[in-house]
């Protein structure tokens, strides 16, 4: 009787696996994502969700500008198994083919001009004062890094769009000579402590990073906002030269709207947990909700530019893309 009585007992944790429908050595690993920092806030809510439905998968962050992200796994050969840009163009340029296959398209975004009520002018700034405010002496205001993060130089975008806009010829160089080299920082969330303490009056940031952080911000006109992707033509005046591939090089992007990238590294050190980890991304009722409850949109369903690259994504994922 007692060697039953063990027996039994010692079968326990087994019967339990069963009826949770988890067993050893099922449901384990780990994913390392190299993301855009305006997508930390999201990211972090997917990382713990996922985390709960699979205890046994430990998901890793490092936020940074999508173009440092591209950088790591380029130059600096850093173990990646999934990269999301700000700027889906980023993977194409830096990633593809070397690095990745594809590329999928999940998410929209508008720029927007972040501020607190400490800020100077707060009560006065609308769309149409905005520029002239920026370019007061004493206000001080600033954008991230173009050659680091999108959000850098989609900024320099809206402000070359606005001269066009607003009919206001010297508005770009005039701005840009209000803006001292120090309110440059390496990506967009940074100028976010800035503003919340005090030491920053303004910010160029995405909607989506300023509604996460509760941050007051001036909606621009879609002409300017690179948020409409029906403008893209209107957009591809305005012109920003940044960082090429090589040390000394440098490339031309134009305005486009704002579309975010995601992929799946070719030398991914656990491709078959990433991959579990693109499916729930990429759900509607998984990462995507995520993304729209938290003030980004998302493409519903995902999309990718051709059906050869379609063919390329893993079954599992390919279903949900479009």
């Amino acid at each position: 009787m007692k060697n039953i009585l063990v027996l039994f007992f010692g079968m326990l944790p087994i019967l339990g696996l069963a009826m949770t429908g988890y067993s050893e050595g099922e449901d384990s690993g780990k994913v390392i994502i190299f993301h855009a920092g305006s997508l930390s806030v999201p990211f972090a809510i997917m990382e713990k969700n996922f985390e709960e439905t699979h205890p046994g998968i430990n998901v890793e962050r490092e936020a940074s500008g999508s173009r440092k992200c591209a950088r790591k796994i380029v130059d600096l050969k850093k173990a990646c198994d999934i990269m999301a840009s700000a700027d889906y163009r980023i993977i194409d340029n830096f990633l593809i083919p070397k690095y990745a296959d594809w590329n999928v398209r999940f998410a929209t975004n508008q720029m927007v001009l972040a501020y607190t009520n400490r800020s100077e002018f707060a009560g006065e700034i609308n769309k149409d004062n905005w520029f002239t405010i920026l370019a007061k002496k004493g206000v001080v205001w600033g954008h991230s890094d173009p050659n680091l993060d999108p959000c850098g130089y989609r900024s320099l975008m809206v402000l070359q769009l606005a001269e066009i806009v607003y009919r206001q010829p010297g508005l770009y160089q005039k701005l840009i000579r209000n803006r001292p080299v120090e309110n440059i920082r390496p990506k967009s969330v940074e100028l976010i402590s800035l503003l919340q303490t005090g030491n920053m009056d303004y910010a160029w940031e995405y909607r989506s990073v300023a509604v996460q952080h509760g941050l007051k911000y001036l909606e621009l006109p879609p002409q300017i906002n690179l948020g409409d992707p029906d403008l893209d033509n209107f957009y591809r005046q305005a012109e920003v030269k940044v960082s090429g591939k090589k040390p000394g090089e440098y490339i031309k992007l134009r305005g486009q709207s704002i579309t975010y990238g995601i992929t799946l590294l070719k030398q991914a050190p656990d491709r078959a947990t990433a991959e579990l980890f693109l499916k729930y991304l990429l759900s509607p009722d998984g990462g995507l909700k995520v993304l729209e409850d938290n003030g980004q949109t998302p493409l519903l369903p995902p999309v990718v530019p051709s059906e050869k690259m379609r063919n390329l994504i893993p079954s599992d994922i390919r279903v949900l893309v479009k």
